[in-house]
């Protein structure tokens, strides 16, 4: 198991949809740089390093580029795998211990459910330069914890439309950035883009964490706790999210695609 790594997609049922992850379990946690190395080579989104720890996990998550805090759709990727493969039963609630804080995932209904910390948000004056380099001027504008910003868009066609300088974005101070606005579906509560070139990656297809702004924010908004979004990358994924006090329940379902074997 410790040459294995899991490609999975998560936040789908189907093959080749929602938002790849890297999955490697080890028996002990590995060099920094080591890790670092073994993301950058994989060059998805995010790589899960899992490691045992007393009553779970330890989970690092690595981008091709640096190390992150937390990833919603890699927690997913390596739950599924600890149940896919028997490590754990079905019926236990996961534990993984981040950077983030403490983890809880579980099987129910035939879907993985994700606890995560919910961000908080402040409103901030937006940039000088966000009109230059993102072409559109947001009604809103947030900075959020773990280094995110928010922008909340007035029409759905300029969140579908957005194309920003990635090259400028990823040199900014707000080169971690999630889009949003209302739907025009109906069976959707809001739609968002995540951009992320800060932290190698141009757009995300589907982004849990940007879920834990996105929901206290829409909460906040609306007076609603339970939410269907809809990530409107090339990829896509739907998500259904809910509120409890200070955490997000995230729910999704990811699909194996194939393993690797490391052989150095």
């Amino acid at each position: 198991m410790n040459n294995i790594i899991y490609h999975v997609d998560a936040f789908t049922s189907e093959p080749f949809k929602g938002n790849p992850a890297g999955v490697f379990i080890t028996s002990g946690e590995l060099v920094e740089d080591y890790m670092q190395a073994i993301a950058a080579e994989i060059n998805l989104s995010e790589t899960a390093f899992l490691s045992p720890a007393e009553n779970g996990f330890r989970i690092r998550f690595y981008t091709p580029e640096t190390e992150i805090d937390l990833c919603g759709h890699a927690t997913l990727s390596a739950a599924h795998i600890l149940y896919e493969l028997g490590i754990v039963p079905p019926e236990t609630i996961l534990k993984f211990f981040s950077r983030a804080g403490e983890l809880n995932v579980q099987n129910s209904n035939n879907m993985i459910i994700m606890d995560l910390p919910a961000y908080k948000f402040k409103k901030k004056k937006l940039p000088d330069d966000f009109k230059e380099i993102c072409n559109f001027i947001p009604g809103e504008f947030y900075k959020c914890d773990h280094n995110w910003h928010m922008a909340i868009l007035k029409k759905e066609e300029e969140l579908i439309n957005a194309s920003p300088d990635f090259t400028r974005l990823k040199k900014s101070d707000y080169s971690n950035l999630i889009i949003t606005a209302d739907s025009s579906d109906e069976n959707i509560d809001f739609i968002v883009r995540c951009f992320v070139p800060g932290m190698g990656i141009n757009e995300d297809p589907v982004t849990g964490s940007a879920h834990c702004a996105l929901t206290p924010y829409w909460s906040a908004k609306t007076g609603k706790k339970q939410f269907t979004s809809y990530q409107a990358s090339k990829r896509g994924g739907y998500l259904r999210v809910g509120l409890a006090k200070d955490r997000v329940h995230i729910a999704g379902n990811a699909v194996t695609i194939f393993r690797s074997e490391l052989m150095i």
